[in-house]
């Protein structure tokens, strides 16, 4: 079996490198042949919402998925060809619009934020007015890592927010005073199984996941969170790998944003788990059963942004796992990550932020 992946970031390289054992092959679509997927698979280069060359991926393959959630809708739709398109279509076009999202926690019965659309600077000072401050103001469409975000914390912050977003639509939220950051990654298969990986415990700055540590021990949030995923894995009759993002206030989870797909937080799987994220969505979307999501220990993943730090150094820890996408230097990019696993929460925690402070020092700094 052939699977197509929509995108050839660090995601689909890393679902590729956990199919090959499956004995599955793959072909990535991307504008750029030097992408991380490009790297271990072959690659149709072009457009992501190109036409004709997504209908010679769906007609070379028996199934298509992706691994970023802005790809047009319309440009999936009734593509050539028999390949199933897992996750459904409908969950992406509901992950691509905030509002829509939000729309859809409330539906479903999962507690959000309080939030309202704006169109213009009226419907920003009415939300602002209603909803509080301090708030929240993001574009709909097309934010991710902290991009398309102004944080509002008194009046005068509004005009400054309309002028920096106010061209795109928006959303407006109350911004929640949170105890922490978690997500839920949960897989349902072909045939209806589901199951859930360890509550994950993340750490962001500047919008950027930075710290993630595994398996968070809360059982009454981990009921909260898989609850919460079911629904959505039901609703969407979904197929794959799904995410939510939720804060954490006093002992209650708000969601904030849903991904359909594999997801940052869930790295550490590929060395904490006895099956990665990656492996189950490719089993999903195969239709082959599912691999067991317990974990092997306490892990501990550390995103590497912006400048990798030296490799000969670090991976004289014992231990340490090193993955590099295979990207060029960016500030704000995610170039790799680093993932330990521990015999106990206390010595994986006291280790990663000794390891992190470590890689701030040579990376984050040094790129600013």
């Amino acid at each position: 079996m052939t699977v197509g992946i929509v995108g050839a970031g660090q995601l689909g390289r890393m679902m590729a490198l956990a199919g090959y054992p499956l004995g599955l092959d793959f072909l990535f679509l991307d504008k750029d042949a030097g992408t991380p997927g490009g790297q271990v698979a072959p690659l149709i280069a072009g457009a992501l919402d190109d036409r004709e060359l997504l209908g010679q991926l769906s007609q070379r393959c028996e199934v298509v998925t992706f691994d970023w959630e802005n790809i047009p809708v319309a440009s999936l739709e009734n593509l050539p060809g028999a390949a199933r398109i897992s996750p459904p279509l409908r969950a992406l076009a509901v992950a691509q619009d905030r509002l829509t999202e939000k729309r859809s926690f409330e539906l479903l019965g999962i507690p959000t934020t309080q939030y309202a659309a704006v169109d213009s600077r009226e419907s920003l000072e009415l939300a602002a007015r209603t909803i509080g401050l301090p708030g929240i103001l993001k574009t709909r469409r097309l934010g991710y890592d902290g991009k398309g975000q102004f944080v509002l914390r008194k009046p005068a912050d509004l005009d400054r927010a309309w002028e920096a977003l106010g061209k795109a639509p928006l959303l407006y939220e109350n911004l929640v005073p949170f105890d922490a950051e978690v997500s839920v990654i949960a897989v349902r298969g072909l045939d209806g199984d589901v199951v859930f990986y360890p509550l994950n415990l993340n750490v962001h700055r500047e919008g950027i996941l930075r710290l993630t540590r595994a398996p968070y021990g809360n059982v009454a949030l981990t009921r909260q969170a898989h609850r919460a995923a079911k629904k959505l894995l039901e609703h969407f009759r979904y197929v794959g790998v799904l995410t939510i993002e939720f804060f954490v206030k006093r002992g209650k989870l708000i969601a904030n944003e849903v991904a359909p797909r594999v997801h940052n937080s869930g790295h550490w799987t590929i060395e904490g788990a006895e099956t990665s994220q990656f492996e189950n969505h490719v089993r999903a979307i195969a239709g082959l059963p599912l691999g067991s999501t317990r974990a092997r220990g306490h892990s501990a993943m550390i995103n590497l942004v912006g400048q990798m730090p030296t490799r000969e150094r670090l991976l004289e820890e014992p231990g340490l796992h090193w993955h590099d996408y295979g990207k060029s230097a960016r500030p704000g990019r995610k170039l790799g990550h680093l993932t330990i696993c521990e015999a106990s929460a206390r010595t994986r925690d006291r280790r990663a932020l000794k390891l992190l402070s470590r890689v701030d020092r040579e990376t984050w700094l040094a790129v600013r």
